[in-house]
């Protein structure tokens, strides 16, 4: 984890990733890799956070999404404030080391526009039909 990410209060228990887990993952200059989120049982594709160790170690262990938030330099626990929560239904890394896919059960909105995902608004290029 980087200095850029500092310390939060500490999830229960050990707040510590496995380093089994720590030593595959290829982060960003700043510690932090992408996490996609997926509604686990149609594919849909929800939304795009970040993660640096200590979030993705939360988010194994709970079994809710938790995101650093690169604009208020905080984590944030999905649906926390406005109820539209992420259950955590698998998390898989990609063959490079460097992207999460959570799939996740997820409750209400997705987008913080109230959107159900946040790719629905502005498609730039639409299948021929």
């Amino acid at each position: 984890m980087s200095s850029a990410t500092p310390s939060a209060p500490a999830a229960p228990g050990s707040t510590r990733l496995d380093p089994a887990i720590a030593a595959r993952l290829k982060r960003t200059s700043d510690g932090l890799l992408p996490a996609i989120a997926q509604q686990y049982d149609t594919g849909e594709v929800l939304m795009l956070g970040w993660m640096d160790d200590e979030a993705l170690h939360r988010t194994l262990t709970t079994g809710r999404c938790t995101y650093w938030s690169r604009s208020r330099r905080e984590y944030w626990v999905k649906g926390d404030t406005s109820g539209h929560l992420q259950h955590v239904k698998s998390v898989a890394l990609d063959c490079d080391g460097d992207t999460l896919l959570v799939r996740v059960d997820q409750v209400g909105a997705a987008c913080h526009t109230g959107a159900r995902t946040c790719f629905d608004e502005d498609v730039l290029l639409a299948p021929a039909s």
